[in-house]
Protein backbone atom coordinates (compact mmCIF):
# COMPACT_ATOMS: atom_id res chain seq x y z
CA UNK A 1 0.00 0.00 0.00
CA UNK A 2 1.22 3.50 -0.83
CA UNK A 3 2.06 5.71 2.14
CA UNK A 4 0.72 8.87 0.48
CA UNK A 5 -2.19 10.16 -1.60
CA UNK A 6 -2.78 13.32 -3.59
CA UNK A 7 -5.79 15.51 -2.78
CA UNK A 8 -7.34 18.11 -5.06
CA UNK A 9 -9.35 20.61 -3.03
CA UNK A 10 -12.32 21.65 -5.17
CA UNK A 11 -14.17 23.79 -2.63
CA UNK A 12 -13.40 27.18 -4.23
CA UNK A 13 -14.95 26.05 -7.53
CA UNK A 14 -17.07 22.91 -7.39
CA UNK A 15 -18.01 23.68 -3.81
CA UNK A 16 -18.97 27.33 -4.13
CA UNK A 17 -20.66 27.13 -7.53
CA UNK A 18 -23.62 25.30 -6.03
CA UNK A 19 -24.11 27.70 -3.12
CA UNK A 20 -26.90 30.32 -3.29
CA UNK A 21 -24.52 33.06 -2.14
CA UNK A 22 -21.90 34.70 -4.34
CA UNK A 23 -18.79 35.49 -2.32
CA UNK A 24 -16.68 38.55 -2.97
CA UNK A 25 -13.29 38.41 -4.64
CA UNK A 26 -11.60 39.04 -1.29
CA UNK A 27 -13.58 36.26 0.43
CA UNK A 28 -12.75 33.72 -2.26
CA UNK A 29 -9.08 34.71 -2.22
CA UNK A 30 -8.99 34.34 1.57
CA UNK A 31 -10.51 30.85 1.29
CA UNK A 32 -7.96 29.72 -1.30
CA UNK A 33 -5.11 31.19 0.73
CA UNK A 34 -6.26 29.36 3.87
CA UNK A 35 -6.42 26.08 1.95
CA UNK A 36 -2.88 26.59 0.68
CA UNK A 37 -1.74 27.34 4.23
CA UNK A 38 -3.30 24.02 5.29
CA UNK A 39 -0.91 22.26 2.93
CA UNK A 40 -2.92 21.78 -0.26
CA UNK A 41 -0.78 21.69 -3.38
CA UNK A 42 -3.65 21.26 -5.84
CA UNK A 43 -6.61 23.66 -5.59
CA UNK A 44 -9.44 24.23 -8.04
CA UNK A 45 -9.62 28.01 -7.78
CA UNK A 46 -12.56 29.00 -10.02
CA UNK A 47 -14.01 28.87 -13.51
CA UNK A 48 -13.95 31.01 -16.62
CA UNK A 49 -17.61 30.67 -17.48
CA UNK A 50 -20.35 33.16 -18.26
CA UNK A 51 -21.26 35.07 -15.12
CA UNK A 52 -24.93 34.99 -16.12
CA UNK A 53 -24.84 31.18 -16.02
CA UNK A 54 -22.79 30.71 -12.84
CA UNK A 55 -22.56 34.04 -10.98
CA UNK A 56 -20.68 32.38 -8.11
CA UNK A 57 -17.67 32.03 -10.44
CA UNK A 58 -17.68 35.58 -11.77
CA UNK A 59 -14.42 37.51 -11.49
CA UNK A 60 -12.16 34.45 -11.27
CA UNK A 61 -9.41 36.51 -12.91
CA UNK A 62 -9.72 39.07 -10.12
CA UNK A 63 -9.55 36.30 -7.51
CA UNK A 64 -6.29 35.05 -9.01
CA UNK A 65 -4.90 38.58 -9.04
CA UNK A 66 -5.85 39.03 -5.37
CA UNK A 67 -3.95 35.96 -4.17
CA UNK A 68 -0.58 36.31 -2.46
CA UNK A 69 2.32 34.26 -3.86
CA UNK A 70 1.58 30.58 -3.21
CA UNK A 71 4.79 28.75 -4.09
CA UNK A 72 4.38 25.09 -4.96
CA UNK A 73 0.59 25.34 -5.25
CA UNK A 74 -1.06 24.40 -8.56
CA UNK A 75 -4.21 26.47 -9.14
CA UNK A 76 -6.58 25.01 -11.71
CA UNK A 77 -9.52 26.83 -13.33
CA UNK A 78 -12.38 25.19 -15.17
CA UNK A 79 -12.85 26.25 -18.80
CA UNK A 80 -15.89 25.15 -20.86
CA UNK A 81 -14.53 26.06 -24.28
CA UNK A 82 -11.83 27.92 -26.20
CA UNK A 83 -13.23 31.31 -25.15
CA UNK A 84 -12.87 30.34 -21.51
CA UNK A 85 -9.39 29.01 -22.22
CA UNK A 86 -8.27 32.32 -23.66
CA UNK A 87 -9.66 34.13 -20.63
CA UNK A 88 -7.76 31.75 -18.35
CA UNK A 89 -4.52 32.37 -20.22
CA UNK A 90 -5.05 36.12 -20.02
CA UNK A 91 -5.42 35.75 -16.24
CA UNK A 92 -2.13 33.86 -16.03
CA UNK A 93 -3.52 30.37 -15.44
CA UNK A 94 -0.99 27.57 -15.77
CA UNK A 95 -3.50 24.74 -15.31
CA UNK A 96 -7.05 24.34 -16.63
CA UNK A 97 -9.74 21.69 -16.45
CA UNK A 98 -12.28 20.56 -19.04
CA UNK A 99 -15.38 18.45 -18.57
CA UNK A 100 -17.65 15.97 -20.29
CA UNK A 101 -19.94 13.13 -19.21
CA UNK A 102 -20.88 9.55 -20.02
CA UNK A 103 -24.58 10.45 -20.14
CA UNK A 104 -25.86 12.21 -23.26
CA UNK A 105 -28.80 13.70 -21.36
CA UNK A 106 -26.64 15.06 -18.58
CA UNK A 107 -24.11 16.46 -21.03
CA UNK A 108 -26.84 18.40 -22.83
CA UNK A 109 -28.26 19.64 -19.54
CA UNK A 110 -24.89 20.59 -18.11
CA UNK A 111 -23.08 21.99 -21.17
CA UNK A 112 -25.77 22.50 -23.83
CA UNK A 113 -23.87 20.00 -25.98
CA UNK A 114 -23.91 16.26 -26.49
CA UNK A 115 -20.87 14.20 -25.57
CA UNK A 116 -19.37 14.31 -29.07
CA UNK A 117 -19.76 18.09 -29.20
CA UNK A 118 -18.23 18.47 -25.75
CA UNK A 119 -15.24 16.41 -26.90
CA UNK A 120 -14.81 18.70 -29.90
CA UNK A 121 -14.63 21.67 -27.53
CA UNK A 122 -12.11 19.80 -25.41
CA UNK A 123 -9.97 19.06 -28.48
CA UNK A 124 -9.76 22.81 -29.16
CA UNK A 125 -8.82 23.58 -25.56
CA UNK A 126 -6.27 20.75 -25.55
CA UNK A 127 -4.61 22.11 -28.67
CA UNK A 128 -4.35 25.54 -27.05
CA UNK A 129 -2.89 23.96 -23.92
CA UNK A 130 -0.19 22.31 -25.99
CA UNK A 131 0.70 25.55 -27.77
CA UNK A 132 0.78 27.54 -24.52
CA UNK A 133 2.39 24.96 -22.23
CA UNK A 134 -0.67 24.85 -19.98
CA UNK A 135 -1.43 21.74 -17.93
CA UNK A 136 -4.75 20.06 -18.68
CA UNK A 137 -7.06 18.13 -16.35
CA UNK A 138 -10.19 16.34 -17.50
CA UNK A 139 -13.48 15.57 -15.75
CA UNK A 140 -15.84 12.76 -16.69
CA UNK A 141 -19.20 13.11 -14.93
CA UNK A 142 -21.94 10.52 -14.32
CA UNK A 143 -19.45 7.66 -14.36
CA UNK A 144 -21.79 5.28 -12.49
CA UNK A 145 -25.16 7.02 -12.16
CA UNK A 146 -26.94 9.84 -13.95
CA UNK A 147 -29.77 11.93 -12.44
CA UNK A 148 -31.60 11.73 -15.78
CA UNK A 149 -30.78 8.27 -17.14
CA UNK A 150 -30.13 6.20 -14.03
CA UNK A 151 -27.25 3.72 -14.02
CA UNK A 152 -24.52 4.33 -16.56
CA UNK A 153 -21.86 2.03 -17.99
CA UNK A 154 -18.50 2.54 -16.26
CA UNK A 155 -16.76 1.08 -19.33
CA UNK A 156 -18.01 4.10 -21.28
CA UNK A 157 -16.49 6.41 -18.68
CA UNK A 158 -13.14 4.65 -19.04
CA UNK A 159 -13.31 4.83 -22.83
CA UNK A 160 -13.90 8.60 -22.63
CA UNK A 161 -11.02 8.89 -20.14
CA UNK A 162 -8.75 7.13 -22.63
CA UNK A 163 -9.64 9.77 -25.22
CA UNK A 164 -8.95 12.55 -22.73
CA UNK A 165 -5.59 11.03 -21.91
CA UNK A 166 -4.73 10.86 -25.61
CA UNK A 167 -5.57 14.57 -25.90
CA UNK A 168 -3.03 15.39 -23.22
CA UNK A 169 -4.90 15.38 -19.92
CA UNK A 170 -2.35 14.90 -17.17
CA UNK A 171 -5.12 13.68 -14.88
CA UNK A 172 -8.70 12.54 -15.39
CA UNK A 173 -11.20 12.89 -12.56
CA UNK A 174 -14.00 10.30 -12.50
CA UNK A 175 -17.07 12.06 -11.11
CA UNK A 176 -19.65 10.03 -9.18
CA UNK A 177 -22.10 12.86 -9.72
CA UNK A 178 -25.22 11.71 -7.87
CA UNK A 179 -23.64 10.14 -4.79
CA UNK A 180 -25.69 6.98 -5.33
CA UNK A 181 -22.80 4.62 -6.05
CA UNK A 182 -21.99 1.77 -3.68
CA UNK A 183 -18.54 0.36 -2.87
CA UNK A 184 -19.23 -2.65 -5.10
CA UNK A 185 -19.87 -0.39 -8.08
CA UNK A 186 -16.79 1.68 -7.32
CA UNK A 187 -14.68 -1.48 -7.17
CA UNK A 188 -15.81 -2.43 -10.68
CA UNK A 189 -15.02 1.07 -11.96
CA UNK A 190 -11.54 0.93 -10.44
CA UNK A 191 -10.91 -2.48 -11.95
CA UNK A 192 -11.76 -1.07 -15.38
CA UNK A 193 -9.53 1.96 -14.81
CA UNK A 194 -6.70 -0.32 -13.75
CA UNK A 195 -7.19 -2.65 -16.72
CA UNK A 196 -6.99 0.33 -19.08
CA UNK A 197 -3.69 1.40 -17.54
CA UNK A 198 -5.15 4.71 -16.36
CA UNK A 199 -4.95 4.46 -12.58
CA UNK A 200 -1.73 6.46 -12.36
CA UNK A 201 -3.40 9.43 -14.04
CA UNK A 202 -6.86 9.11 -12.48
CA UNK A 203 -8.60 10.83 -9.59
CA UNK A 204 -11.84 9.75 -7.91
CA UNK A 205 -14.48 12.38 -7.22
CA UNK A 206 -17.23 11.28 -4.83
CA UNK A 207 -20.41 12.88 -3.52
CA UNK A 208 -22.00 11.95 -0.22
CA UNK A 209 -25.74 11.81 -0.89
CA UNK A 210 -26.19 8.39 0.73
CA UNK A 211 -23.26 8.67 3.15
CA UNK A 212 -21.12 6.45 0.94
CA UNK A 213 -18.40 8.96 0.08
CA UNK A 214 -15.80 7.72 2.55
CA UNK A 215 -16.66 4.04 2.05
CA UNK A 216 -16.25 4.54 -1.69
CA UNK A 217 -12.95 6.36 -1.20
CA UNK A 218 -11.64 3.51 0.93
CA UNK A 219 -12.59 0.92 -1.68
CA UNK A 220 -10.99 3.04 -4.39
CA UNK A 221 -7.80 3.37 -2.34
CA UNK A 222 -7.67 -0.38 -1.78
CA UNK A 223 -8.12 -0.83 -5.54
CA UNK A 224 -5.09 1.36 -6.27
CA UNK A 225 -6.46 4.93 -6.50
CA UNK A 226 -4.01 7.50 -5.16
CA UNK A 227 -5.68 10.78 -6.11
CA UNK A 228 -8.98 12.12 -4.77
CA UNK A 229 -11.07 15.27 -5.15
CA UNK A 230 -12.72 16.68 -2.04
CA UNK A 231 -14.28 19.88 -0.75
CA UNK A 232 -13.87 21.75 2.52
CA UNK A 233 -16.72 20.93 4.86
CA UNK A 234 -18.55 18.96 2.18
CA UNK A 235 -19.44 22.05 0.16
CA UNK A 236 -20.96 21.57 -3.25
CA UNK A 237 -23.34 19.34 -5.08
CA UNK A 238 -24.42 19.59 -8.68
CA UNK A 239 -26.87 22.15 -10.08
CA UNK A 240 -28.08 19.58 -12.60
CA UNK A 241 -28.40 16.69 -10.15
CA UNK A 242 -31.29 17.66 -7.85
CA UNK A 243 -30.99 16.11 -4.41
CA UNK A 244 -27.32 15.23 -4.75
CA UNK A 245 -25.39 16.13 -1.63
CA UNK A 246 -22.09 17.96 -1.55
CA UNK A 247 -18.67 16.61 -2.39
CA UNK A 248 -17.03 14.24 0.03
CA UNK A 249 -15.62 16.44 2.79
CA UNK A 250 -11.88 17.00 2.83
CA UNK A 251 -11.92 16.64 6.60
CA UNK A 252 -13.47 13.17 6.27
CA UNK A 253 -10.76 12.09 3.85
CA UNK A 254 -8.03 13.48 6.10
CA UNK A 255 -9.44 11.51 9.03
CA UNK A 256 -9.68 8.34 6.93
CA UNK A 257 -6.15 8.50 5.59
CA UNK A 258 -4.64 9.51 8.93
CA UNK A 259 -6.21 6.39 10.40
CA UNK A 260 -4.61 4.31 7.66
CA UNK A 261 -1.21 5.88 8.20
CA UNK A 262 -1.36 7.47 4.75
CA UNK A 263 0.09 10.95 4.27
CA UNK A 264 -1.87 13.69 2.50
CA UNK A 265 0.42 16.62 3.24
CA UNK A 266 -2.59 18.55 4.60
CA UNK A 267 -2.91 19.59 8.24
CA UNK A 268 -6.35 18.77 9.64
CA UNK A 269 -6.45 21.66 12.12
CA UNK A 270 -5.54 24.16 9.41
CA UNK A 271 -8.08 22.55 7.08
CA UNK A 272 -10.76 23.17 9.71
CA UNK A 273 -9.56 26.77 9.94
CA UNK A 274 -9.96 27.13 6.16
CA UNK A 275 -13.48 25.77 6.54
CA UNK A 276 -14.20 28.37 9.18
CA UNK A 277 -13.04 31.09 6.78
CA UNK A 278 -15.56 30.08 4.12
CA UNK A 279 -18.30 29.33 6.66
CA UNK A 280 -17.97 32.88 8.02
CA UNK A 281 -18.15 34.25 4.48
CA UNK A 282 -21.29 32.22 3.77
CA UNK A 283 -22.80 33.14 7.12
CA UNK A 284 -23.65 29.57 8.11
CA UNK A 285 -22.17 26.23 9.04
CA UNK A 286 -20.81 23.91 6.38
CA UNK A 287 -22.75 20.72 5.62
CA UNK A 288 -20.06 18.12 6.37
CA UNK A 289 -20.84 15.94 9.38
CA UNK A 290 -17.26 15.49 10.57
CA UNK A 291 -16.52 19.18 10.02
CA UNK A 292 -19.05 20.18 12.67
CA UNK A 293 -17.43 17.89 15.24
CA UNK A 294 -13.90 18.90 14.30
CA UNK A 295 -14.61 22.58 14.97
CA UNK A 296 -14.72 21.69 18.66
CA UNK A 297 -11.80 19.26 18.58
CA UNK A 298 -9.78 19.75 15.38
CA UNK A 299 -7.09 17.26 16.32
Amino acid sequence: MSSSVRLCEVGPRDGLQNEPETLSVAQRAAFITALAQAGHKHIECGAFVRAASIPQMADTAAVLAALPPLPGVALTALVPNLEGMEAALAAGCKSVAVFTATSESFSRKNTNANVAESMQRIEQVAARCRSSGTQLRGYVSTVLHCPLEGRTDPARAVAIAERLRALGCAEISFGETTGKATPAEVRVLCQLIQAAGLMDCSALHFHDTFGMGIANALVAYEAGARSFDSSAGGLGGCPNAPGAAGNVATEDLLHLFAGLGVSTGVDLALQVRAGQVVAAALGRALPGRAWRALIQSPR
